[in-house]
């Protein structure tokens, strides 16, 4: 791209020795104007007067990052997260747009009315950009179009139970019936796939020990509802997305399912590219999710997912609650990690371990999630795109103290852990939000997936 143009228009120049853009890392003057990326050019690109210049140094100057899978809970379980902790927890690890999931609040988003409160809700209170996934349950086909037509981005649906009775899982009828009606107006169904039947026939001991809880929630699950996903999806030429991915055994059936022209893609997550199976303390259900945290070996084929394009994205699951539903028994405990804040130095810290760079971090955090639900303003440091960034200082290390945590619940598998990557500033269209982990008033946008 062409050097910052000198005109009246730009109101605002950040300069780093280090700039993510989609070309490659480099040193770079970044020019906006009125909330908007106007251009990207040299590093000693002249500063047009009236200006203000925001020089970096060799702080890396990142596109903000894009979460696209975040329960909020926000209204009705508002005491386990809510939009002013979630998105206040999401500024200060860096990221400056999040999708909200369609459960775990009261009322779920499966309706426009439903759809309506929860943006009445967290208008106010989004200190970064919030847009909203619908749901897909089986009573509600004849409310998706309009939904969509509302602006979600997309409907989840589950193939198990999902631990919340106002939203039933889909059986295979039902699936179909959901994915041939979104289908039919072009939409992307998202999908929690693990299996019924094998859950149903898995072992299940309650009690503290780490696992017997992983031995409940067996591969076998997620790669056979993986294989009726893909079967389904080819059928009704549906767009489909593989939810928190786990199991390292679905990564051929995928890559098979995406060379022979299905529309698929998948996510995995922060926990389970960064903790293992092996080092879950018995009773320690902070560490609970579902699908489950698995063994080292399946973590690098993970990773391996990721080098060759198989796993699309990453996004943190963040899915908190209170610390009573916490308890030691992982049969009855609170499946979810509360990571928000963390996902960006918890992933940055186990990629650079892997030889991994950060132009790899930002196409897996921010590019390609702002791909899948088509967040055109997002995801790059390029002209016409939002002047959303993070600055961050690579090299650095801290260790999480979950009292520092801006999330409701400063409950955390990360507790004690050591991490490279402080992020010393995000800014959301051009406006710095949060500086040295002090945040600014609230000024996010409620995100529509046709604005």
């Amino acid at each position: 791209m062409s050097d910052v143009d000198v005109n009246g228009d730009v109101d605002l120049v950040l300069r780093s020795t280090r700039v993510v853009t989609p070309e490659g890392t480099r040193a770079a003057t970044v020019a906006v104007a009125a909330g908007k990326i106007a251009s990207v050019g040299a590093h000693d690109a002249e500063v047009p007067r009236g200006a203000r210049l925001e020089d970096f140094g060799d702080d890396v100057l990142l596109p903000g990052l894009v979460d696209t899978h975040v329960h909020v809970n926000d209204p009705g379980r508002t005491e386990w997260e809510g939009f002013w902790t979630a998105t206040r927890a999401a500024a200060a690890g860096g990221i400056t747009t999040l999708l909200d999931m369609p459960l775990n609040s009261l009322p779920p988003t499966t309706t426009v009315a439903h759809l309506a409160a929860k943006q009445d809700v967290a208008r106010s209170k989004a200190h970064i950009d919030v847009g909203f996934w619908g749901g897909a349950i089986p009573s509600n086909v004849k409310d998706l179009r309009p939904l969509y037509d509302a602006g979600v981005f997309g409907f989840k649906c589950f193939l198990s139970p999902s631990g919340v009775e106002e939203f039933p899982e889909l059986d295979q009828e039902q699936l179909a019936r959901s994915m041939g009606e979104i289908a039919g107006f072009g939409g992307l169904l998202i999908v929690h796939a693990e299996d019924p039947r094998h859950l149903a026939s898995a072992p299940q001991r309650p009690g503290p020990a780490y696992a017997d809880f992983l031995a409940s929630r067996p591969r076998d699950a997620e790669n056979t509802a993986i294989e009726s996903l893909i079967a389904q999806a080819g059928r009704l030429n549906a767009r489909v997305h593989v939810l928190h991915l786990s199991s390292s055994d679905a990564l051929p059936l995928i890559a098979s399912a995406k060379r022979e022209g299905v529309r698929i893609s998948v996510e995995s997550c922060p926990h389970f590219l960064t903790l293992t199976a092996e080092e879950v303390p018995d009773g320690a259900t902070e560490f609970k999710c579902c699908p489950p945290i698995r063994e080292a070996a399946n973590q690098d084929l993970l990773w391996q997912g990721l080098a060759d394009g198989t796993i699309d994205c990453i996004v943190s699951d963040h899915s908190p609650c209170t610390t009573d539903l916490k308890t030691p028994d992982f049969a009855s405990a609170w499946g979810g990690i509360s990571s928000l804040q963390l996902g960006l130095p918890a992933i940055w810290t186990e990629a650079r371990r892997r030889g991994h760079t950060l132009d790899d971090v930002v196409r897996w955090m921010s590019a390609a999630p702002a791909a899948l639900a088509g967040l055109g303003a997002k995801g790059a440091i390029e002209a016409g795109r939002d002047a959303d960034f993070a600055v961050l200082a690579p090299d650095e290390t801290f260790t999480v103290d979950p009292a520092e945590l801006h999330h409701r619940n400063q409950v955390t598998a990360y507790a004690g852990k050591t991490l490279h990557g402080v992020v010393r500033s995000t800014w959301l269209r051009g406006e710095r939000i949060v500086e040295n982990g002090t945040l600014a008033a609230p000024s996010g946008r409620l995100l529509e997936r046709n604005n």
